[in-house]
């Protein structure tokens, strides 16, 4: 285990429940997040707008850098769940990690390859240092693929450094600590304003891709499915909220994010208008298999049957009741 999943572990409480547990006694209920962009931003409205409080849940999102912090936190139930790249949870629990996704989050590729100021073209990234998130998520795999079919391999053609994904990618590019970087909508505006050079959207190339879904060890959900269920209402709920306010929603994730209101509203019309969020939280099976394609033919492994990985019955039930 990594010194990082030790000291988050020392952080949070494991609870246990009793079978008798109220269905609306306030519970802690921690959640792991890769990266705060806009993409993810439903668990910071949520939780601040007072949707999980609806519920007597008491959210608490949790930062995490990589996703083998996030498997160890889901499996020891130091998390209750993580919002992360759907392909690394299917292929952690391919490998034995009790790990399943229930909802989406970014039901497809918002980003898109940025280059520094001097850099024109793919080719000209050659012998380059590229910014990415971490080094195994689904986003950094699609980036090879991208820079594959653009005649660049990796890594005899260039190397890769994991910066920590939104404003960090943004911050590396800008110093020249890498010559490129992938950076998500509504970052990709900014960076153009700024000058940078847009090189392409994932979405060109791969216009079916599941990125993101909540994932939750199989076992702790069985035995706490109201528990859960009472998450994903809390969620729902918000996300509709989302949906229905334009401007109040903007504006909250603007101040969140850390960015400005203009970037907010041209993201919210893009995450929106292209079901990239979903208004009820499904998950794209298509793009889930996709994803499983792209990752088994980079890892060299059999292909992962995606709907060994999917369970819909909490959403569902959430749904019914709402």
């Amino acid at each position: 285990m990594t010194r990082q999943f030790f000291a988050l572990a020392s952080l949070l409480i494991v609870f246990t429940f009793p079978a008798h547990l109220r269905a609306q006694e306030k519970i802690k209920f921690p959640v792991g997040v890769g990266t705060k962009t806009l993409g993810a931003g439903l668990i910071w409205l949520a939780t601040k707008k007072g949707f999980f409080e609806d519920v007597a849940l008491d959210v608490q999102p949790v930062l995490l850098r990589g996703t083998p912090v996030a498997v160890q936190a889901l499996v020891g139930e130091s998390l209750f769940m993580t919002m992360g790249s759907a392909d690394a949870m299917a292929s952690a629990a391919a490998s034995g990690a009790d790990l399943v996704s229930v909802a989406g989050v970014i039901n497809g590729l918002t980003q898109a390859i940025v280059a520094g100021e001097k850099y024109q073209s793919f080719k000209e990234l050659r012998g380059t240092t590229i910014g990415v998130q971490s080094l195994a998520s689904g986003a950094t795999t699609v980036l090879k693929r991208i820079f594959k079919k653009n005649g660049l391999d990796y890594p005899s053609d260039y190397k890769l450094l994991a910066v920590g994904g939104g404003n960090f990618n943004l911050a590396a590019l800008n110093s020249g600590q890498v010559a490129a970087a992938f950076l998500v909508v509504p970052l990709v505006f900014s960076a153009e304003e700024q000058g940078l050079k847009v090189l392409g959207y994932y979405k060109d190339y791969f216009p079916n891709y599941q990125l993101t879904v909540m994932a939750v060890k199989r076992a702790w959900a069985e035995k706490y499915r109201a528990l859960l269920v009472r998450f994903v209402k809390g969620a729902l709920r918000a996300n509709r909220w989302l949906f229905a306010n334009r401007e109040a929603a903007s504006d909250f994730l603007a101040k969140e994010i850390q960015m400005s209101p203009e970037l907010a509203r041209k993201g919210w019309d893009y995450y929106t208008t292209s079901r990239v969020w979903h208004p009820n939280l499904e998950l794209n099976t298509e793009g889930m298999k996709l994803a499983l394609e792209i990752l088994a033919e980079e890892t060299k492994l059999p292909a992962l049957d995606a709907l060994k990985f999917i369970d819909r019955s909490f959403l569902q039930q959430a749904l019914k009741d709402l």
